[in-house]
């Protein structure tokens, strides 16, 4: 009888053990996974960024063209 639970023992231990290793297995690639992600991301935001800076300088020169006219306009008495 001891032998007989022992192999049972045994049995549930490995199936155990082979749960855990799919389990560890499945993390690695979910790590993988997120590394992915994590690296996209940064290339989003990497991109909003830029589009940001883009935004910024057209804004700075349209500024400057809003100004050019407004003296335009003031030298020519147009408004």
């Amino acid at each position: 009888m001891t032998e007989s639970i022992d192999s049972l023992i045994i049995e549930h231990l490995r199936h155990i053990r082979g749960r855990v290793d799919q389990i560890a297995e499945d993390m690695s690639d979910v790590k993988h996974r997120m590394t992915s992600l994590e690296t996209a991301m940064a290339l989003v935001k990497r991109e909003v960024a830029a589009g940001d800076d883009t935004d910024a300088r057209q804004q700075f020169s349209l500024d400057r063209l809003v100004q050019r006219l407004e003296r335009i306009e003031k030298r020519l008495e147009l408004s």
